[in-house]
């Protein structure tokens, strides 16, 4: 089946762009807003609205593929591509990628999306957005041409050995909101939460990290009065954005030692902790996750620590996987850009023995969720994030529904 017209739209996303270098220098709220000078290159205010390009390739008999072009919440940050917005790509897609998609055989997905993803245009590799845009596109063109599920497809060409697909863990976060939104998560029961946003020191870690304790406190007291079965056991997942690290003074000895005082508070509940440290490069950032693993793992401290920053691309992934630096890596999917990254991403995660988390960011679209959960059931990710948005309600039904949506037809087919 081949494609005969590609058709692009400028879309929104389920969140917005945050000048993350702003804030964690401080930016005042006004509001739902942020107040003061923009320190991110593309920002004109710390917070601008999220935007995305809808990709439509439109096939031989009718049916469309749709995938959207969308990036995390915090472009420009950790290394990752700059902020995008859809009035500067669009003319790009027009002259530079259009032509090339339309003839495409949508027959089988890996081939073409990897072509796409390695595609040099004036000697660069285009935006990791355009690249994650067009490989959900031609995920669901496959799909849909060969009367598959989008999993299936990925399952078939990835994965083979796995028949029945199976549920993931789904992970839901907060936002600022980070104690009206735990009720919600309470009432439904949501596997890993509450992410908490714990991206500046003064406000909400604490200057010698008080706050965040009192924080996980008020959580276990929380989930323990208000869930509705006993056997409802989250496990408490926080990104603290390295805020650890610069309340610590980048000691990770003192670091360590926090996160065992965490870990008594938790309980009796998991807890896993998120960018504990950020060193502002990849070796130095890689080297401390790796050393506060080794610490905690020595002195049987039973907190998981998760990767982030930095580690954003595939290359990234297997450079911090060989090492050990953390216990569970997110691949953040906007910044890997094709979608065959990142079923490679969390098939080497596993072979490697450290857990995938099949992450992404507010900012992304009921469609990229969507090719992304799939993704995540095809490959058998540890953790699946609900998304796009900050209310919890939105994203967790969009992901939890397809999830068992996709499940369902995989049994019916058995």
């Amino acid at each position: 089946m081949k494609i005969t017209d590609v058709l692009l739209t400028k879309s929104y996303t389920g969140f917005y762009f945050d000048d993350q270098k702003a804030i964690k220098r401080g930016a005042d709220h006004d509001g739902f807003l942020y107040v003061g000078e923009s320190m991110t290159p593309g920002f004109k205010d710390i917070r601008v609205p999220g935007e995305a390009i809808s990709i439509q390739l439109v096939l031989e008999n009718g049916d469309i593929g749709v995938g959207d072009c969308a990036a995390v919440q915090y472009s420009g940050a950790g290394g990752r591509d700059p902020l995008f917005l859809a009035d500067d790509y669009i003319p790009f897609l027009e002259k530079h990628v259009k032509p090339m998609l339309i003839g495409e055989d949508v027959s089988q997905f890996k081939t073409l999306s990897e072509k796409y993803d390695h595609l040099l245009v004036n000697n660069q590799r285009m935006h990791t957005a355009i690249r994650y845009g067009i490989s959900q596109a031609l995920l669901s063109a496959t799909a849909i041409s060969t009367k598959r599920t989008l999993a299936e497809v990925i399952r078939d060409e990835y994965n083979p050995d796995y028949q029945v697909l199976s549920r993931v863990p789904i992970f839901a976060q907060t936002g600022d909101d980070r104690y009206t939104n735990v009720d919600k998560m309470i009432l439904k029961q949501v596997d890993s939460l509450p992410h908490a946003l714990i991206n500046n020191v003064k406000e909400k870690l604490g200057y010698h990290g008080e706050l965040l304790i009192d924080y996980i406190k008020w959580l276990k007291e929380r989930i323990l009065k208000y869930r509705q079965i006993e056997s409802y056991n989250p496990i408490i997942h926080i990104d603290v954005y390295g805020t650890v690290g610069i309340a610590f003074d980048h000691d990770i000895n003192k670091i360590v030692n926090y996160i065992k005082s965490l870990e008594q508070t938790a309980l009796p509940f998991k807890l896993r902790l998120e960018g504990p440290i950020d060193s502002g490069d990849r070796e130095g950032t890689m080297i401390a996750l790796r050393e506060i693993r080794k610490q905690l793992d020595e002195q049987k401290i039973n907190v998981e620590i998760v990767a982030d920053e930095w580690c954003n691309t595939l290359d990234d992934i297997k450079y911090f996987a060989d090492h050990k630096a953390g216990h569970i890596l997110q691949i953040k999917t906007p910044d890997l850009g094709g979608l065959n990254n990142i079923a490679e991403a969390i098939l080497y995660c596993k072979d490697h023995q450290i857990g995938a988390y099949c992450g992404g960011t507010c900012n992304e679209t009921n469609i990229s969720a969507i090719a992304t959960t799939h993704v995540a059931i095809a490959c058998q990710a540890d953790l699946c994030l609900a998304k796009p948005g900050m209310d919890v309600d939105g994203g967790f039904m969009i992901v939890k529904n397809e999830m068992e949506r996709v499940i369902a037809r995989s049994k019916s087919r058995k």
